[in-house]
C-alpha cells in the first residue's frame, strides 16, 4: 500500500476500540510523497493532508513507510537503524503501534 493510498483510507480502517482513550496528534512527513496529520481524539480518527504542528512527528521515505505499512519492516527496526525519524512525544509514537 503506497502513502497516498495508507492516509486516505485510514479513517475507515482504525478500530475505534483500539483507539478508545487515546488523545493524540502525530504528524508524517514521508519523503517522496507528502505529509498527513493523523489526529486520534477518544476513538475518532481525523486525518488532513498537509496540516499542521502535531504532538508527535515522524519521518521516513516513501520506500520505508510503504513496507511497514504492508507488515514488510518493523518499525522498532526501522527506527533503530536510522530509516524512521522520530521527534515530539516518544511514549505516543509507541502507542501507534496498537492502532495500525
Amino acid at each position: 500500500m503506497e502513502p497516498r493510498e495508507f492516509f486516505e483510507s485510514l479513517e475507515s480502517r482504525i478500530d475505534p476500540a483500539k483507539a478508545k482513550g487515546m488523545n493524540a496528534s502525530y504528524r508524517f512527513d514521508i519523503d517522496g510523497a507528502g505529509s498527513w496529520n493523523v489526529e486520534v481524539d477518544d476513538g475518532k480518527v481525523t486525518v488532513t493532508e498537509n496540516g499542521g504542528e502535531a504532538d508527535t512527528t515522524i519521518s521516513t521515505s516513501a520506500e520505508t513507510f510503504t513496507k511497514i505499512a504492508n507488515g514488510e519492516q518493523n518499525p522498532t527496526g526501522a527506527y533503530m537503524s536510522g530509516k524512521l525519524k522520530v521527534s515530539g512525544d516518544m511514549g505516543q509514537a509507541m502507542k501507534l503501534q496498537k492502532l495500525f
